[in-house]
């Protein structure tokens, strides 16, 4: 092991014997009379180890961790409220590095001068960040760009913090409840694909080129566009836009600007992304939401973008009607489809929760978002052992960021009434079915049409012959036979020792010649057989049972 990798191992030590508390884990029961959560989970600051210092901590480490928190600050249904919230906040502002390093990178990945590249290209960063800074430049064509440099080294630095993660979560998966219970290895190989996506700006600028025809209708949304040929791993050029972020323009700000339009299009728009087209902005925070100069709104920072399955684009349709019917019962039978129940799964406790928590958002109207429930239940559902799809917990936390853009734009924007004047789109993109499904599905119906006849027949046969049986499963008998074999083995083999015992202590009392440290020979041989046997018979049970109890455990995790 390298000295930098001991140097990782010993960091994250330190954070877990720092934060690897109860209170950490989504399982801890909160205090329900505690209305401000925020406050009632801000525990351990005197110590040092309260959800603020879990999220410096991470700054600290660089930015692979930065990284690791914004994506569980996503995870609702394995942290508390206070601990989502504060990773949500981490920053990744740092120095940046110098122009020399930019313009060989840059002439490096491009193949080219900069000054034959660009007719003007500014020294001094835009922003900078762990993982990139910004530059703005011109094209040799007159085209406002920005230029994003990667950070040299950051690829060689987050593949040795993977591989220490790695080689941690492996063994926390196996010899802890706390890693079977939460998937540690499977979180960490999601987090690894994410970051390597955002680590190619390849990626990135298809991202780009993917939401710009997505938005492409809404006149008032706006998606840079990328530089093909000024693009590579490493180097991204894109669409200047001029703007600011939402939240920073102030109220005067906003008095000449037409807010409705804007908000309809924004919430439309990613509705329509996320549950109809099934791509998600993983990272959709008010920063990288753009105000510009000519009153429209502008979508930036496509690293972090997420793949939504037709299986849960479809069941969260389903969950948002039943939230806008108050119908809680239904909405926890589709939360429980959704989700992979764990040891401890109470479903009956779990539906009347839900049916509660939608009573109460129900209760409350416009006050409560989709995004805010949607959260809740996510939560929820990690409190009683049902263990949602990742992108459940994502699409609540991406309609939780756009409400903050939208109230802050239009405070009287409702977004739950904008969900149900724009539920038959959604309906009618989940009843679509593409050029595959609806050919896979055909070919289906002809195996079926065809192999119908034949199958019919042979039950009609068997049923008019006395032959038809059924085989139901119910309880696995090779199984019950073997164990009901290994008990009466033992109670036999211990029934015959216990035999043995009580015959040579009668045979203590016959006299003879022949002893043994002055007892009589044959009881003390006799003794001493049990002895053995019943040791060995210990020690088979032990191995065996051990043996067993990890083959049960195994084939629970499969």
């Amino acid at each position: 092991m390298d000295a930098g990798h001991r140097k990782r191992y010993a960091d994250l030590v330190r954070l877990v014997v720092r934060h690897g508390r109860r209170d950490l884990l989504a399982g801890v029961q909160t205090d329900e009379f505690l209305v401000e959560e925020g406050e009632a989970f801000d525990v351990g600051q005197s110590d040092g180890s309260g959800p603020e210092r879990l999220a410096a901590d991470l700054e600290q480490m660089g930015p692979t961790f930065i990284k690791l928190g914004q994506l569980l600050s996503t995870r609702v249904d394995l942290l508390p409220p206070a601990y989502t919230d504060a990773l949500a906040r981490l920053q990744d502002d740092v120095e940046p590095f110098g122009a020399d390093e930019v313009r060989a990178i840059v002439e490096e990945e491009l193949g080219a001068p900069i000054r034959s590249l660009f007719s003007d290209f500014d020294d001094a960063p835009l922003a900078a960040a762990s993982l990139a800074q910004v530059h703005r430049a011109t094209t040799r064509n007159g085209r406002d760009v920005v230029v994003k440099v990667q950070r040299p080294g950051v690829r060689e630095a987050v593949r040795g913090d993977m591989e220490v993660l790695s080689s941690i979560a492996g063994k926390v998966d196996r010899h802890t409840e706390v890693g079977r219970r939460y998937g540690i290895d499977n979180l960490l190989s999601h987090f690894r694909r994410s970051l390597a996506g955002e680590l190619d700006y390849r990626q990135e600028a298809q991202h780009l080129i993917r939401f710009g025809e997505l938005t492409a209708e809404y006149s008032h949304l706006v998606v840079p566009q990328p530089v093909t040929e000024l693009s590579t791993s490493r180097v991204l050029t894109m669409d200047f836009v001029a703007g600011r972020p939402v939240t920073t323009v102030g109220p005067f700000g906003l008095l000449d600007v037409d807010t409705r339009p804007l908000v309809e299009e924004l919430f439309s728009a990613y509705l329509r992304m996320i549950l109809v087209d099934g791509t998600l902005h993983a990272d959709p925070h008010p920063g990288n939401v753009l105000l510009t100069d000519d009153g429209r709104l502008a979508l930036i920072d496509f690293g972090m973008v997420a793949a939504v399955p037709r299986r849960v684009r479809d069941q969260v349709v389903k969950l948002l009607l039943a939230l806008s019917e108050g119908d809680g019962e239904e909405a926890a039978l589709v939360l429980a489809e959704m989700g992979h129940p764990l040891a401890g799964y109470d479903a009956a406790k779990f539906r009347d929760d839900v049916s509660h928590l939608v009573s109460t958002a129900v209760t409350m109207g416009s006050d409560v978002d989709a995004g805010t429930v949607l959260v809740e239940l996510s939560r929820l559902s990690g409190q009683h052992g049902l263990r949602p799809p990742a992108e459940m917990a994502m699409i609540g936390k991406t309609l939780l960021n756009l409400d903050q853009v939208t109230q802050h734009l239009d405070p009287s924007f409702d977004p739950s009434e904008a969900i149900r004047d724009n539920i038959e789109e959604l309906l009618r993109g989940g009843l679509s079915v593409s050029l595959s499904g609806a050919i896979s599905s055909a070919i289906e119906a002809k195996n079926f049409a065809a192999q119908l006849p034949r199958r019919a027949n042979r039950i009609m046969d068997a049923l008019s012959d006395g032959e038809l049986a059924f085989r139901v499963k119910t309880i696995d008998e090779v199984r019950l036979v073997s164990v009901l074999q290994h008990l009466a083995n033992r109670l036999t083999m211990g029934i015959v020792l216990a035999a043995i015992v009580v015959g040579a202590a009668l045979m203590m009392q016959v006299p003879t010649t022949s002893r043994i440290l002055g007892y009589p020979a044959i009881a003390m041989v006799f003794f001493i057989v049990a002895a053995i046997a019943g040791a060995v018979l210990v020690g088979s049970i032990l191995i065996t049972d051990r043996r067993e109890a990890r083959a049960a455990r195994r084939a629970r995790e499969q």
